[in-house]
């Protein structure tokens, strides 16, 4: 029963990670214009992994889509095929805990469904490390550019959406690392029941043939067999 509400318990705090990273992808903040040593400011410069804005004054906006893949920066393309990976990733893994948990019907035996729930911890765990790999190289580009004395252009700062993926791919991470726990001692016990088969299988066997081996090494032989009927009369038998 503990072992259940653990695997429960996994599976909502990674899918509930899954959900927070698979959100930046449309939040807008990813960056936000620094306003440090700045007396007045009349607008406000945002962007993400699609697109680039800014807010005047008044509250207008006005955004722009990235015009090609290929002109982009090499870290945005990175951080959008690290962040794509996750969110599917971090899909297939909970349609795989979905089948590979206990409290549920489906998935086959003890030992099919604690691989399927051991591979949904493993995509579980890899998701959040893609996500956390591209919000971490998100990051360092932008304080590197803050802190670099010789870049003159517009400096940013972290954007909420940045904060927003850390705490999901922690989520994920730790919902992988429970599952992985979790299922340790499922295997445990499936090893030791098949162990316990063996063994009952193997004393069965001695307990029916012991007893002839010993009569063979004593020098006599078993009495016949008369349960099947073509042993019962042999050519001789009306003679």
């Amino acid at each position: 029963m503990s072992n259940m509400v653990i695997e429960i318990t996994a599976f909502v705090v990674a899918t509930a990670g899954w959900v927070l990273v698979s959100s930046t992808i449309p939040t807008d903040y990813w960056k936000v214009s620094s306003i440090d040593g700045t007396v007045i400011t009349t607008a406000t410069y945002w962007s993400n992994l699609w697109k680039t804005c800014v807010t005047d004054s008044t509250g207008v906006s006005n955004c722009k889509d990235f015009p090609s893949m290929l002109a982009l920066d090499g870290y945005i393309q990175v951080c959008r095929g690290l962040m794509i990976a996750a969110i599917c990733l971090g899909f297939f893994a909970t349609a795989c805990a979905l089948v590979g948990m206990k409290c549920t019907k489906i998935g086959g035996s003890d030992l099919i469904k604690a691989r399927i729930a051991f591979f949904a911890g493993f995509q579980f765990f890899i998701s959040g490390l893609c996500s956390l790999s591209a919000c971490s190289l998100y990051a360092h580009r932008i304080t590197s550019e803050f802190f670099d004395p010789m870049f003159m252009a517009q400096k940013y700062e972290l954007g909420a959406a940045l904060f927003i993926g850390w705490g999901g791919s922690a989520l994920c991470i730790l919902g992988g690392l429970v599952f992985f726990l979790s299922l340790s001692e499922g295997f445990s016990k499936s090893q030791s029941n098949a162990d316990r088969r063996r063994y009952v299988y193997s004393a069965s066997y001695i307990s029916s043939h012991g007893k002839s081996q010993a009569q063979l090494a004593n020098g006599k032989r078993p009495p016949p067999d008369y349960s099947s009927p073509s042993q019962q009369f042999d050519k001789n038998a009306y003679v």
